[in-house]
């Protein structure tokens, strides 16, 4: 039996050697502190567990959800939450669609706008789904360096205007994953003027909105102005509420890129299960996460400053659950991860997983499983300090 050929489009996993030598250290009994997935380890809050347990007695909810885009009441709690959180107006009956999670929606985003020989304009480094998929969907994908000297931000004039004319979507991921980057409403409004000229779709992935620190607040695409005639942004409870294991998210903008979005949906899911749209939209409507918050922000300060106190020279992320550091001078990305992992027992991404501007990077998460007040964080500190012996700058 043959396997489709598109298959042969999705680039090797980068990770093997890592993963096989995770394993190895595991089957050792060797204690790992794993900085590499990005999945809150807080439980999701009480309240959104009761609320779904209640929702679940309900018989209505054992059903289809039979809805043209999702169950109505959570589609008007996203619309309400925008309103409240950037003072966007979102029409429930037309901007906004119901996910599978925010990774559902940027995936068949692309097997919805991409034909054959289309192509996409993919942030480099950036989360591997946009470029898989556009791949997948038998389309070509053009990168956009993030640059340190950038502010790992894409520089738009420096896209050949050849290249412009022949891009049907662009991915923007802002806060940035894996980078921590942050992107302002000058930004955005550059984006909406460059779409319009070169008859673009931006999709903006705002996943990390509100995992923020030291009083930073994201701006939403929406907010940019024409945002609506050119985008769509997907976005989702993951990170927000400790929900990654819920798979439930959203769509909003354009109303036609959400059509088309949810024309191909719907014809490949059944939605999702709506005792879980009840939870989520009365966590959109009632709840923050501070506590969760303010657990990643400590985290933060403890590995960048005590990284910093050994000589590695990393900066304090504003947004997201990830440092990203430079590695020292001599190393790839993969080589310095293995060389953490074999010598201090700390898992780190190598950067290159996300793209070749990756290179020379890793990637560190905040969400640490056992960690109660960042106490693994500390220890990954001293196991770095007192195993890794060279020449940090």
């Amino acid at each position: 039996m043959e396997r489709a050929k598109r298959l042969d489009k999705i680039p090797p996993y980068l990770f093997g050697e890592i993963a096989r030598l995770k394993a190895k250290a595991i089957a050792e009994g060797r204690d790992l502190i794993d900085l590499g997935i990005g999945d809150p380890d807080q439980p999701t809050p009480q309240p959104v567990i009761d609320k779904l347990c209640e929702a679940a007695h309900n018989p209505e909810t054992h059903r289809y959800d039979e809805s043209e885009a999702g169950w109505p009441p959570f589609l008007e709690s996203v619309s309400q939450w925008y309103k409240r959180r950037f003072g966007v107006d979102i029409d429930p009956k037309g901007e906004a669609m119901l996910l599978l999670g925010s990774k559902d929606g940027l995936a068949h985003l692309a097997w919805a706008m991409i034909d054959p020989g289309d192509l996409s304009l993919v942030p480099d480094p950036g989360y591997t789904v946009y470029k898989v998929n556009t791949l997948m969907a038998g389309g070509n994908v053009y990168a956009m360096p993030l640059l340190e000297e950038n502010g790992f931000v894409p520089d738009l004039t420096a896209i050949p205007t050849d290249v412009a004319k022949r891009a049907k979507l662009m991915f923007l991921n802002y806060p940035n994953n894996p980078t921590g980057a942050i992107a302002d409403l000058a930004f955005y409004n550059e984006v909406v003027r460059f779409a319009r000229d070169f008859d673009i779709a931006v999709c903006s992935d705002l996943a990390y909105s509100e995992v923020t620190y030291d009083g930073y607040v994201a701006p939403s695409f929406m907010q940019a102005d024409g945002a609506k005639n050119v985008a769509i942004e997907m976005h989702s409870l993951s990170k927000s509420f400790n929900m990654t294991g819920w798979r439930i998210g959203y769509a909003v903008g354009n109303s036609t890129l959400i059509s088309a979005l949810n024309k191909l949906k719907s014809n490949l899911d059944s939605r999702q299960f709506p005792a879980i749209d009840i939870a989520a939209a009365y966590a959109l409507d009632s709840l923050t996460n501070r506590e969760t918050l303010d657990l990643y922000a400590r985290r933060r300060d403890i590995l960048v400053d005590g990284l910093n106190s050994i000589g590695w020279k990393v900066k304090k992320p504003l947004a997201t659950l990830y440092v990203w550091a430079k590695v020292p001078e001599g190393y790839s990305s993969a080589d310095f991860a293995k060389l953490l992992l074999q010598e201090a027992g700390v898992l780190v991404i190598p950067g290159n997983g996300y793209g070749d501007y990756g290179e020379g990077y890793v990637r560190m998460s905040l969400t640490v499983s056992g960690d109660k007040q960042g106490e693994r964080l500390a220890e990954a500190v001293e196991r770095i300090r007192q195993n890794i012996k060279i020449k940090w700058s």
